[in-house]
């Protein structure tokens, strides 16, 4: 039998400014009325799916502000203001920002979000109530269309189309709260169920080697180029850990069994500190199995089982994500049509089952839980109900949670050193080594060495130095061209001078240069 476990991440940077409370990026309210619910609730009609969900602890605390009015969020509130009474900036800004979502899926779809599409494209000008229509639609467009169909007045507004009302624009935003409220339950509920697995990831998403000391980057790639000064602090990494797996606690009322370490980032320095914190199993990409094993060929033989870490301090099972499978659905599916995806899938899966006929096998597909459904039609949703009918009639692949499979199928090959690396190539190039990204380290290893020196640090000061851990900043620096990560990274640091009594340094006035 092959045992399909499928794991959906769910992951944005940390937008909040700590000193103001305002949010200036909207993704996170966004993502949540697109992608969190829907992504949970659709397996409410597939009872036989089993699924697991990885929830990373510093995009539920940004929801849960949501939920308890503590941010302000630019977007929200230029939607909220009467299209009557924005000035000029803002109204540029409208034209400039409303239109962040897929054209070709979602906004050309609805004929009067097109037009105001191409009249922003035209420059032409836009009256009163272009702009209340453009409020509306932005903020109704990004909500999933499953959600959109359950409320009526939701429906009726798509089916109205235009000239939209205050009334109207207030109705779209109360959904997109009430949306939020529901996430948080909504796991909980199918977790408390058992139909579904929640796993969790160090809470602000650091790259928990490079947190270890930055110098693992060249045990994964002896290539890679080092900053000036190292990085080097793993108390931060016990901390990131410990206090992700206190927050799942506060939210589950037990401790998590599973973690995704971010972007499946692992060495084995880190095996420690996640054994001492009650985590009984870890997922990572396939390469790093093979590079573990010193295996130069693909070996789905060793792909398609759980692994065992034994250490010192105690064990840890290991499960590996068979990567062109996860990549199938994240970036190929999206272009086909939806029988074909589904069919194709299902091929692989039959075929592995045919190719271990006499033995349980654990297929592991693991993957980004919001992006990719943006480029599928109906927001994947098409996609998925054919999936999840086809995988609930199989009589050769039954869907898992690791959990459920490792209780069954304990591990018995086991790795005696883990390699370094990530789910991208296998080590830590999205992160370190391009000049930009070796000047964030530099500029972090600075307010680090002043954070442990300072006297007046307090618990927002190392709240906001986990948060300058995050892995986002370094993964976007040198691939971004709006300039929204150096911004933001910028900002944090700046606030963590701030919170310890400094003056922050002159050079993040401007955007960071090697």
């Amino acid at each position: 039998m092959v045992y399909l476990a499928v794991i959906f991440h769910m992951h944005q940077p940390y937008y909040k400014n700590l000193l103001t409370s305002e949010v200036n990026l909207p993704w996170v309210r966004l993502h949540g009325v697109k992608d969190y619910l829907d992504m949970v609730e659709i397996l409410q009609e597939y009872p036989d799916i089993r699924q697991t969900f990885n929830l990373v602890p510093s995009l539920m605390e940004q929801i849960e502000d949501y939920n308890t009015g503590q941010l302000k969020d630019t977007f929200f509130e230029l939607s909220l203001k009467p299209a009557s009474e924005l000035v000029e900036e803002e109204k540029d800004f409208l034209r400039k920002n409303f239109f962040s979502i897929n054209r070709e899926r979602v906004i050309s779809l609805y004929p009067r979000y097109y037009e105001l599409y191409f009249k922003a494209r035209n420059k032409k000008e836009f009256n009163t109530q272009d702009y209340l229509d453009l409020q509306v639609w932005f903020n109704l467009a990004w909500i999933d269309p499953s959600l959109r169909k359950r409320v009526p007045k939701l429906s009726l507004l798509v089916d109205k189309g235009r000239f939209f009302t205050e009334e109207d624009k207030r109705a779209v935003l109360n959904a997109q709260l009430d949306i939020l409220n529901a996430i948080i339950p909504g796991y909980r509920r199918f977790r408390e169920s058992g139909q579904i697995e929640v796993t969790v990831t160090p809470y602000y998403h650091p790259i928990l080697p490079l947190l270890y000391n930055t110098n693992t980057a060249k045990e994964a790639n002896p290539k890679t180029i080092l900053p000036k000064t190292g990085f080097a602090f793993p108390q931060d990494a016990v901390a990131q850990i410990n206090q992700a797996v206190g927050f799942y606690s506060s939210i589950f009322n037990e401790k998590p069994l599973g973690m995704w370490p971010s972007e499946e980032s692992v060495s084995e320095h880190i095996l420690p500190m996640i054994i001492d914190s009650g985590v009984q199993w870890i997922v990572a990409d396939e390469a790093i199995l093979f590079k573990s094993l010193r295996k130069k060929r693909r070996d789905t033989a060793l792909l398609y089982q759980p692994h065992l870490l034994k250490r010192k301090n105690g064990t840890l099972a290991i499960v590996f994500r068979d990567r062109p499978l996860s990549d199938l659905i994240s970036f190929v599916y999206h272009s086909w049509k939806t029988e074909n995806a589904v069919s194709d899938f299902l091929a692989h899966l039959n075929n592995i089952a045919t190719a271990f006929k006499d033995r349980d096998v654990l297929v592991v597909v693991a993957m980004d839980g919001e992006n990719a459904w943006e480029y599928y039609r109906n927001d994947g949703h098409d996609f998925l109900e054919l999936l999840y009918a086809r995988l609930s009639e199989s009589k050769t692949v039954k869907t898992t949670t690791i959990k459920d499979y490792l209780s069954q199928h304990p591990p018995v090959s086991e790795i005696k050193r883990l390699a370094a690396g990530s789910w991208i190539y296998a080590e830590f190039g999205k992160w370190i080594g391009h000049p930009l990204k070796l000047r964030a380290w530099e500029c972090l290893a600075e307010a680090r060495k002043l954070l442990a020196e300072s006297k007046n640090s307090d618990e927002l000061a190392w709240k906001q130095m986990y948060i300058l851990e995050g892995s986002d900043w370094f993964w976007w620096y040198g691939d971004d061209p709006e300039g929204n990560f150096d911004r933001l990274f910028r900002m944090h640091l700046a606030n963590f001078y701030t919170l310890i009594n400094k003056t922050a340094p002159s050079y993040l006035n401007k955007p960071l240069s090697p």
